[in-house]
């Protein structure tokens, strides 16, 4: 139950779970969020239509089924906000980072301060280990001392909890939140929010600066209604920094229309080039998986892993693929070297913080750990990458944790495949073209 009217800056809530004391306040504003539109319903908090048939309840009422997993809207009930009135103080020393950038990185960083002040949107396109956190810190610094309110958002949860640790590092003395639907924390008004995309379903022209990390991600990248979130969340005149290693087409159009500004980043903090997809043909894979047998170019790649006590991800299309992998690896390598992890495993923050303690030296893995996880000096190894589940934007990230710490920038990539797939050529083609770029920098 919502008590301190500070809650309601920037947000839209149920009047069903504000005060009842606290909603007699003429400040608060409401509205019926349904609309009925012939044999659809218009949901108002995420943009998005539904059948009427489908989601009626008792006495004339409807609710909006797309957004129901962050409460329930209905015909009858009102959503109260409060317009945003950016009331916060300012701390004596905002940026708390002591690092420095590199002079590409420095550029970029310029160049988002510049969209900050003139509110505009904007693609930086970088690649991945580019620093893209680091780039932020100025201008968000340059947007706190404007009183400005920031948002800090990605589609994924991994990508916010690493987030969310390092702005608090940047900016101690700036109070930050971080809101998705794993933490327990209560809501409170602070001028930084970090949160899944999702969470934006929450907020009604709140920011003044929106960034939405990994924006070519699932579910941001395909779903209108957290497209409409996003600039619902924002104020009317605000910036929307988009980041990404991996732009979809939708946003090149958008580039292209010029409708969206672009600058780019083709080269790492330390200033080497992006390690390469080195395709290998083993045939039918999975025929082989399902007789119980391991392609032996697979079981060799491993071996001399093990041998070199090289760490490595390897990375399968899909949860079925796990155990069957696994169990056949047991029957030829120590058991107590692997673990398998997948995004509804109760066991996923343990395992992955076993990775990163070294504890292990490799995980089998799916497309979960694609972005937003970084372990040093480690491989990759893609069985079935010609698989329909891999896009061109997650291969391409799977190949982007490879590489990325100064201690030893570079590594192997290596997808073993049955075909060649349209998807895997472009995934080629895009770190050939950043790399094409880079070396121009170099």
């Amino acid at each position: 139950m919502i008590k301190n009217i500070a809650e309601l800056y920037g947000r839209q809530i149920d009047e069903m779970m504000i005060d009842p004391n606290l909603l007699k306040s003429n400040l608060i504003k409401k509205y019926f969020p349904i609309e009925i539109n012939n044999n659809h319903i218009h949901c108002k908090r995420c943009g998005q239509d539904s059948n009427r048939i489908d989601i009626t309840l008792p006495n004339d009422n409807y609710y909006c089924p797309i957004c129901i997993n962050l409460g329930r809207v209905t015909f009858k009930n009102r959503l109260c906000y409060l317009d945003e009135p950016n009331d916060f103080k300012k701390p004596n020393k905002i940026l708390t980072w002591e690092g420095k950038l590199t002079k590409l990185q420095n550029t970029c960083s310029k160049n988002i301060i510049n969209v900050f002040n003139q509110n505009k949107k904007h693609l930086l396109w970088a690649v991945t280990g580019a620093g893209k956190t680091e780039m932020l810190f100025k201008g968000i610094e340059d947007a706190i001392k404007q009183n400005k309110r920031i948002c800090i958002a990605s589609p994924r949860v991994d990508v916010c909890n690493e987030l969310f640790p390092r702005i608090k590092v940047a900016f101690k003395n700036t109070d930050i939140i971080l809101l998705h639907g794993r933490q327990d924390e209560d809501y409170r008004y602070t001028q930084i929010t970090v949160c899944t995309t999702h969470q934006l379903l929450r907020f009604y022209h709140a920011f003044d600066v929106l960034i939405i990390d990994e924006v070519d991600s699932f579910p941001y990248v395909s779903d209108p209604g957290l497209h409409f979130a996003a600039q619902n969340a924002c104020k009317r005149i605000a910036s929307l920094l988009y980041l990404t290693a991996t732009p979809s087409d939708d946003l090149i159009k958008l580039v292209n229309q010029n409708k969206l500004s672009i600058s780019y980043l083709p080269l790492r903090f330390h200033q080497h080039l992006l390690p390469e997809i080195n395709n290998k043909l083993i045939g039918n894979w999975r025929l082989k998986l399902n007789k119980e047998k391991l392609p032996f170019q697979l079981v060799a790649l491993i071996n001399k892993k093990i041998n070199n006590n090289q760490r490595f991800l390897l990375f399968v299309p899909r949860v079925k693929d796990l155990k069957p992998l696994s169990d056949l690896l047991k029957i030829k390598f120590n058991a107590q070297l692997w673990e398998t992890v997948h995004s509804t495993d109760d066991d996923r923050i343990k395992k992955v913080q076993k990775m990163r303690d070294e504890k292990i030296l490799f995980l089998i893995t799916t497309t979960i750990l694609e972005r937003g996880v970084t372990f040093p000096g480690i491989d990759v190894i893609v069985l079935g990458a010609e698989d329909d589940i891999f896009s061109t934007s997650a291969l391409v990230q799977i190949a982007g944790r490879v590489g990325r710490k100064n201690d030893r920038p570079f590594g192997e990539v290596i997808f073993l495949i049955n075909h060649y797939t349209r998807t895997i050529k472009k995934a080629v083609k895009q770190i050939k073209y950043m790399n094409k770029l880079g070396r121009k920098l170099l």
